[in-house]
């Protein structure tokens, strides 16, 4: 089920009307009905109450919890995340008991409004606040930071209403029923991961922070220090040559692995990768080492160890992620394809066997050319890559040893 274009979602969003949001395209998924809470009418939430069933919330960013003294009551685990919901709430005036369709539209809509002060809420009430981490969906893949992020891309206020669709037996509605009733309904689908991408395609969020010669054993670069400014990781860029003006360059995007870059690890081909890559960049007349701040696939320093004790225990680097309840790679190249573009890198000609970066930077709109970048193969490494050749599809004309 591909998600309906971010054009078309954003004009229904700006008419009042609702989407339907996945976090992603996995048959497990589950789903919200989402709206701008700045539009919300009584006939809205009934419509929510009845047809999805679930609880009718309303999703602000974590800074307007904290201006209307919202206190976090609540943290559960929802799906891929864990979810952070405040105090229930309700309008100070213009309500009655507080649970009728009109008092809980009202509620939002007072939420919502830009203007409103602690002075205009009180707790306990009939609304629930779902807290959007700053950063939104880049930080978080979480229903709170989808509907929020959805609001502020369709340039409205950044609060949505939102309610849970359940089945008929009151359990979460997963993706095959999610389809059907979008088709009943005549309601457009949006998937939220999607949302990373388009933030991705149409935001800057790389900065330069400093940049300064950098002279190594062999040859000499420019070192250009990016920050993500949505979690202030730190990318760096080494430049050799006349790089930008639209004109094509050697580059390796490499992904951060400090026990085989620094410490030369037998487990993986990360170090010799890096070290070809320079060489063949020293020797071309224009070319990037964008080394990315994604630790063992994206899990992290910590996790890459567990998964490393995995291994010795007889799984395999896919196997040990999983068992560790991660995807088999997290990494995300679309910051890698902001710093091409800061760059002025026409054609990447990339320095990769992986198929997943190749395509990963084409949808973020980078012009790509595969170069293979293949190491010889030792005992200590055969096996994880024959896994990445086997389970992540990475481009290997040979992995045989040589005895």
């Amino acid at each position: 089920m591909a998600g309906s274009s971010f054009d078309d979602v954003f004009a229904r969003l700006r008419e009042g009307q609702m989407v339907l949001m996945v976090p992603e395209e996995s048959e497990s998924a589950e789903g919200d009905l989402v709206m701008a809470a700045e539009f919300v009418t009584p006939d809205h939430v009934n419509f929510m109450a009845r047809e999805g069933r679930g609880i009718v919330s309303i999703a602000i960013p974590e800074k307007r919890m904290r201006e209307l003294g919202i206190p976090l009551s609540q943290t559960t685990e929802t799906g891929l995340v864990t979810e952070q919901a405040g105090a229930l709430v309700e309008a100070r005036e213009g309500v009655t008991t507080g649970i009728s369709a009109a008092d809980r539209a009202r509620t939002i809509q007072v939420i919502g409004n830009p203007k409103s002060t602690t002075a205009d809420i009180v707790m306990p009430g009939h609304i629930l606040p779902l807290m959007a981490l700053t950063g939104g969906v880049m930080m978080r893949l979480g229903r709170a930071e989808g509907a929020v992020d959805l609001m502020k891309c369709a340039g409205l206020r950044p609060a949505a209403a939102l309610c849970a669709i359940l089945d008929e037996d009151g359990e979460m509605a997963a993706l095959p029923a999610l389809r059907k009733f979008a088709e009943k309904q005549s309601i457009p689908v949006v998937v939220t991961r999607d949302l990373i991408s388009h933030r991705l395609t149409n935001e800057v969020l790389v900065q330069r922070v400093s940049s300064v010669p950098f002279a190594i054993e062999n040859g000499d670069f420019q070192a250009v220090i990016f920050r993500n400014i949505v979690d202030g990781r730190e990318h760096l860029a080494l430049v050799k040559g006349n790089v930008g003006g639209g004109r094509p360059a050697l580059v390796r995007l490499h992904s951060e692995c400090l026990t085989g870059d620094v410490f030369e690890s037998a487990r993986c081909d990360c170090g010799e990768q890096l070290e070809e890559s320079i060489h063949r960049i020293l020797e071309s007349e224009a070319g990037v080492i964008i080394y990315l701040h994604q630790e063992g696939r994206g899990i992290g320093l910590g996790n890459k160890i567990r998964a490393y004790a995995l291994q010795d225990g007889g799984l395999d680097t896919v196997e040990a992620n999983l068992q560790l309840g991660f995807e088999e790679d997290l990494r995300d190249y679309g910051i890698g394809a902001q710093i091409v573009r800061d760059l002025g890198i026409g054609e990447v000609r990339l320095l990769t066997n992986n198929p997943h970066k190749i395509d990963s930077l084409r949808r973020y709109g980078v012009n790509v050319m595969r170069v293979p970048l293949e190491v010889e193969p030792h005992k200590g490494n055969i096996g994880y890559l024959r896994t990445k050749k086997e389970k992540l599809g990475h481009l290997f004309s040979d992995l045989k040893l040589i005895t």
